[in-house]
């Protein structure tokens, strides 16, 4: 059993060392060690924190023994009200393939960010592409490409037409723990 719950400060410092695992294991067939290892220097646990009070964060907990799973996050695309991102997706590699980083996904679609948000963009590694384009997600103005920092853009385009009348009606993400599995 698994649920998803909103990220605390107490977890930063597992989430980064979950985070390097995930990169150093997984991402590794596609990038290369300093590649990894500079990128980390970015997501520390202070930064999780710092980024934690801009954007509404999740993680995925094993209920048998409260282990941090996965992670991911959603918040306004460059200060955007009508435009979200997705950012720092993330599953342990020993999980990998249970359906998991698609529970996150589906997690981040609930939020209010993306409800609100005419169109979400996600900056996908290498690794991630195929995950995200079997999500729903296409190449950002048709560019099939790799950026400078190694990452296709990525976008969707909320197809809920009704998406102001949605947060009337349902409110903002209240933070209550939701059961996965």
């Amino acid at each position: 059993m698994y649920k998803v719950r909103n990220f605390l400060t107490t977890d930063a410092e597992v989430v980064a060392q979950l985070i390097a695992k995930t990169m150093r294991i997984t991402n590794i067939k596609d990038y290369s060690t300093e590649f990894i290892e500079k990128d980390l220097q970015s997501l520390r646990a202070n930064n999780l924190i710092e980024r934690a009070k801009q954007f509404h964060c999740y993680v995925i907990e094993n209920s048998d023994n409260y282990q941090i799973i996965g992670v991911g996050s959603i918040g306004p695309f460059w200060g955007s009200q009508t435009e979200s991102s997705l950012f720092n997706i993330f599953v342990d590699p020993d999980y990998q393939g249970h359906g998991l980083g698609r529970k996150i996904i589906e997690t981040l679609e609930t939020d209010e960010y993306f409800l609100r948000a005419s169109r979400i963009e996600i900056p996908a590694s290498k690794t991630a592409l195929h995950f995200y384009q079997k999500m729903g997600y296409d190449f950002k103005n048709g560019i099939d490409e790799v950026d400078d920092e190694e990452l296709y853009r990525l976008e969707k385009f909320n197809s809920n037409k009704n998406t102001k009348e949605a947060i009337d009606l349902f409110g903002c993400y209240n933070g209550t723990e939701n059961d996965l599995f």
